[in-house]
């Protein structure tokens, strides 16, 4: 019987595992230098900046995602209400067994948990596995929003609505729609699109 795979967040004792892990897939895939290789080491700034996950079995690590769900250092391009979907890597020895699709489903049901409207990720326009993974999951591009963090590098990106309004304009929401104000209190339900009555008060709403 197949040992079953566990995904959680990730704790101290995982941190060495997951930067090697990281690191070294990047380096050796070509998605990274050596100077980015250290910041994808530490995994202590991901982990208190946003959530890292890891995927083990038996206890050994064998795969690992980074996912912002509140906005923060780790979360670029996103609106309010967004979630962002980063590091996706998976061991070598554990490639098609099914790792990068339960790490990123449990990335969306935290966007869910947070009451994200969208979630968004961006990567190497190479990473064709991982194109697939996405689309899968019901990712769609959004090359509007494509872009270079430094130069020499561009990104492609992806983006998957959670619910069908917006809960700012009442609209359908879709991977192109406007991204909302962070002021701008929510109107709407965005689940069966009902008008909210909204009190708006100096300190929020």
């Amino acid at each position: 019987m197949p040992t079953p795979l566990q995904v959680r967040r990730a704790a101290p004792e995982d941190y060495v595992a997951v930067a090697e892990l990281t690191a070294v897939t990047y380096l050796a895939e070509g998605w990274a230098d050596e100077d980015y290789a250290e910041q994808l080491r530490d995994v202590a700034a991901r982990n208190s900046g946003a959530q890292v996950l890891v995927a083990a079995v038996s206890g050994v690590v064998v795969g690992a995602v980074t996912v912002a769900t509140r906005g923060g250092p780790f979360a670029e391009l996103a609106g309010d209400g967004e979630a962002v979907v980063r590091h996706l890597v998976t061991s070598p020895a554990a490639r098609g067994r099914g790792v990068g699709d339960a790490l990123v489903r449990a990335c969306l049901d935290l966007a869910r948990a947070d009451d994200c409207r969208v979630v968004r990720l961006s990567t190497h326009s190479q990473m064709h596995t991982a194109h697939r993974l996405y689309g899968r999951l019901g990712f769609v591009r959004t090359p509007a929003d494509d872009w270079s963090p430094v130069p020499g590098l561009d990104l492609i990106t992806y983006a998957l609505p959670l619910v069908p309004w917006c809960d700012r304009c009442g609209q359908q929401l879709t991977t192109d729609h406007p991204r909302v104000p962070v002021l701008e209190p929510p109107r709407w339900c965005a689940h069966c699109r009902r008008r909210l009555v909204v009190q708006i008060t100096p300190t929020g709403w």
